[in-house]
């Protein structure tokens, strides 16, 4: 089978043909395969600006050279003579060719290829394996990245999770917000920082094309969130319409939380009093759910109820918080919290009455839980894990573009352009 056969195959670039297909190579280590692209002869240039038809001004004396798909690992260059045409609305300007755009020396082709095996690899390993540059790769992925965001919908979105992550040491964030709609769950936005105005930044560019009542911020009935005070603001600002939910993992993070603060207490408490260390090693024992224990630390942990602590209350009250979630009534989980916190706060624990306090402060914001059929932001978290082997696949990223661009590409369901042939 000729070569011009198989590139007729996977391409299907109206208005031009092939030419000479060739290998050549150089030396004893360089080998490529060119291959020429002609116009039909009754084949009109189109406008790159516009794509409307127009008449030929002139012909470049020198072919460009554009990057197509390697085949058996030989680079593949497609070599074509550019014409410029006169356009009515945009003067003399070049063509546009359905390979490539701009000043780029990649194919359309070739930046889809490499940014799908960027989904798999690190931008170094693509670059590495196919014989190019990280600057390609990275050039691929943002082009893709670039046309998803352009042609993907923002209509329907319902339910939304907000959170931050930390992205690099030191008190460095980013705000992501994600689609939680039944059925479809994807990156919406990235924004640096977990300020009032990083969130602010999202929904100005989610209500973009839209206005009044019909912003899409208007139509979101759920936001999943914690209980950071600037997205609790914004969410109150933007989503009008939506019922506000605090997440049940966050809340009992902060739980367990108040638990281990406990421990530590008790700890320093048995060592200042000169007394048996019982609590070595028992930091997991009291983070953990009952049914995750080891044997060794369910034996510890049965041992250790015995003792007057105030860490084992203070457990005892975590698991009995439990209860909270398996309410079906948003009234009669209220009357449960209301007496829970009550006996939290007569137990003279700091650490407890501290995260009593933060429960009636947003007590109304926890009970939404309930009235929305116990939406969770578990697949927040799942995306946040995500996010964070991304990343540590590549070390980290050196700015915060290349971040935007890798997540979008990963967890962003973005759409991409169709093609004759599928080459990953």
């Amino acid at each position: 089978m000729l070569l011009k056969t198989i590139l007729n195959l996977v391409t299907n670039y109206k208005s031009f043909r092939f030419g000479r297909v060739s290998f050549e190579k150089k030396g004893t280590a360089e080998q490529y395969i060119t291959a020429e692209i002609k116009p039909r002869k009754n084949g009109k240039a189109v406008c790159s600006e516009c794509g409307k038809l127009c008449p030929t001004y002139d012909t470049a004396r020198e072919a460009r050279r554009f990057e197509f798909v390697p085949l058996w690992n030989i680079p593949v260059y497609f070599l074509y003579m550019m014409r410029r045409v006169t356009c009515p609305e945009h003067n003399v300007i070049v063509e546009g060719v359905p390979w490539g755009d701009g000043k780029c020396t990649q194919t359309i082709e070739h930046r889809q290829f490499l940014a799908n095996w960027a989904k798999r690899l690190s931008w170094s390993e693509v670059a590495e394996c196919f014989n190019t540059t990280y600057g390609k790769v990275f050039r691929a992925v943002k082009w893709i990245v670039d046309w998803g965001l352009e042609h993907r919908s923002l209509d329907g979105v319902e339910s939304l999770g907000v959170d931050e992550i930390q992205i690099r040491k030191g008190h460095h964030y980013a705000t992501l917000i994600y689609q939680l709609d039944k059925g479809f769950k994807r990156l919406l936005g990235i924004e640096e920082g977990r300020k009032e105005e990083s969130l602010q930044r999202f929904f100005d560019k989610f209500n973009e094309g839209t206005a009044g009542e019909e912003q899409r911020s208007k139509k979101i009935k759920f936001v999943c969130s914690d209980m950071w005070k600037a997205y609790l603001n914004v969410i109150g600002e933007y989503c009008t319409n939506a019922l506000n939910i605090l997440d049940r993992f966050h809340v009992k993070g902060h739980l367990t939380d108040a638990v281990n603060e406990t421990r530590k207490e008790d700890v320093a408490k048995l060592k200042k009093d000169g007394r048996e260390p019982i609590l070595k090693k028992s930091k997991y024992i009291f983070l953990k759910n009952p049914e995750n224990l080891t044997d060794t630390q369910a034996e510890k942990l049965s041992e250790l109820v015995g003792y007057n602590l105030r860490v084992i209350r203070a457990y005892l009250m975590k698991e009995d918080f439990e209860r909270f979630w398996e309410y079906k009534s948003a009234y009669w989980a209220g009357r449960f919290l209301d007496d829970w916190c009550v006996r939290a706060m007569r137990s003279k624990i700091e650490p407890m009455k501290k995260f009593v306090k933060m429960l009636r402060k947003h007590r109304e914001l926890l009970l939404n839980w309930f009235k929305s059929k116990g939406l969770s932001s578990g697949a927040v978290e799942g995306f946040n894990n995500k996010v964070k082997l991304t990343t540590r696949k590549a070390y980290g990223f050196r700015t915060f573009d290349a971040l935007e661009i890798v997540l979008f590409q990963a967890l962003g369901k973005l759409p991409e352009p169709k093609f004759t042939h599928r080459f990953w």
